[in-house]
Formats: structure tokens, sequence, C-alpha cells
């Protein structure tokens, strides 16, 4: 069931979104006890990327009351989908005035951990690649190219080469010394890269400028975001990577240890 502003979804409520593709969302995983990783900093976001694409403030203790509200009745584990859009929204409207609401969606999450992703690079840049919004035809398109060539998902490469980020994750790399590597590069701000970072005790992390060649000499490379949380890369273009590393074990088992929040 899918509700907006705290009632069930009409198809005027949502119509706009798919016709203007504008807005912004957080995905967020509820575990078994109705708990969410990281709930703080997906409200952080959420009233961040209002600011930037709306320029309004968002009330996120009544985000937390409609998430609430529409997860009665559902089996958890599950993923809980908030997005912020005017469904008054028209492509040829000036922007001003607009009146942001929430739109939640649930659906059911897959188990943990997930099955490594052999990934092909694709050159692909987000734009405002630090706001969750809904332009995701892009990055789905990438996906889709990289499929096309064999792989499961797509790793983006900029124009000046480097390493970003996937389709809708986090790209880490583990260097052969164990250290924990992130691309610098223009990427989404995870929810899920921040809590290893500020979780993982006895890791070093460090974020460096990487092009292809060097994430492909890496000991190890996983995908994170808040619905697989630590999944290892098989692959990226053919460059295999060991799926039991013992740095991804211990990210793995880091992540699942951080206490979640209640809603």
């Amino acid at each position: 069931m899918a509700t907006f502003e705290g009632r069930p979804v009409t198809a005027d409520d949502v119509l706009p979104l798919a016709l203007t593709n504008l807005g912004h969302f957080t995905s967020m995983r509820v575990d078994a006890d109705r708990t969410i990783r990281g709930l703080t900093l997906h409200m952080e976001r959420l009233a961040r990327d209002c600011r930037a694409v709306w320029g309004a403030e968002l009330d996120t203790a009544r985000v937390r009351d409609l998430v609430r509200a529409a997860l009665e009745g559902h089996v958890t584990p599950c993923v809980v989908r908030v997005t912020v859009h005017d469904p008054g929204a028209e492509v040829g409207r000036r922007p001003g005035g607009e009146r942001p609401g929430v739109l939640v969606t649930v659906r059911g999450a897959g188990g943990l951990p997930a099955s490594p992703l052999r990934v092909r690079s694709v050159m692909y840049e987000r734009d405002l690649p630090h706001v969750k919004h809904v332009g995701l035809f892009g990055a789905l398109h990438a996906r889709r190219t990289a499929q096309l060539a064999g792989g499961d998902d797509a790793l983006f490469t900029g124009r000046d080469g480097l390493v970003s980020e996937g389709a809708t994750w986090n790209a880490g790399f583990v260097d052969h010394d164990g250290t924990v590597v992130w691309p610098r590069a223009p990427v989404l701000p995870g929810v899920t890269m921040a809590l290893l970072q500020r979780h993982a005790p006895g890791a070093a992390h460090r974020t460096v400028p990487l092009t292809l060649d060097r994430a492909k000499g890496m000991a190890a490379a996983f995908a994170t975001n808040t619905a697989i949380g630590v999944r290892p890369l098989g692959a990226i273009d053919g460059t295999d990577f060991p799926a039991g590393h013992p740095v991804l074990s211990a990210l793995r088992e880091t992540y699942l240890s951080i206490p979640g929040e209640t809603v």
C-alpha cells in the first residue's frame, strides 16, 4: 500500500511525479525488530534535500509519523521509501510556491548478506549527485547497458576517468594493507557509507581519487546501501575479487551490529 500525506494514494497524487520526474527520496530498511539503522541520517537527508530541491523546510517528526502509520500491518524486514514531491508540479510552470508532500511506499526486503555483484564500468555522471533525487533514468539506463554487456549492475566512471558510485549504491574498496578506500568523486553521501565510516573500529578509512585501473587493482570491492548493507563486488569488467575477504566480513558484521532506531 502507498500513502500520500497519510491517506491512500490516488492517481492524481502520483501522475505529476511520473510526468515531471521532480522530487527526492530516501529508502530505509526496516529490520525484524521494526527499527532502522541510520534513521536520523535518513531524516537529515530528507530535510537537506528538501531545501535543495524545493527551498522548503521539511517537518521530519511528521515524516516519522507517516512512516510509522504506513508500516502498520506490514511484515518485516521490509524497505520503506519516502518520496517528497509536489503533485501540482508542471513542466511549464515557473518555480515558486511549491507545496511538496510526502509519499510513503513499502516493499519486501531481500535477505542479508546478498550475493556478490559482477559489475561493468559505464561512463555516467548523475545530475546533482549530492541529492538523492528521483531522476533515475540515466542511472537505470547505465545499469541496463551494463546488464546487456553481461554484468549485474553498473559502476560509474566520470569523464575524468575516475570511479564514482554504482547505479543505486556507493562503491567501496579494500587496499592490500587492509585500508577501506572510498572514491573521491561527486557521489551521493550514502547513509550506509556514513555508518560504516563512523562505526568500523580498527578499520582505517581514506577517500582518494580512483582510476578504473587502480580500482581493479584493489584487494576487494563492495557496494553499500540501506537495502543490501555490505555486498561484495565479485568482479569489475572481468577482473575478479574475493567475496570472502576478511575486511569485508568485518565491515558486514560491524554494520549488522549497529543498533537501529525506533521510528
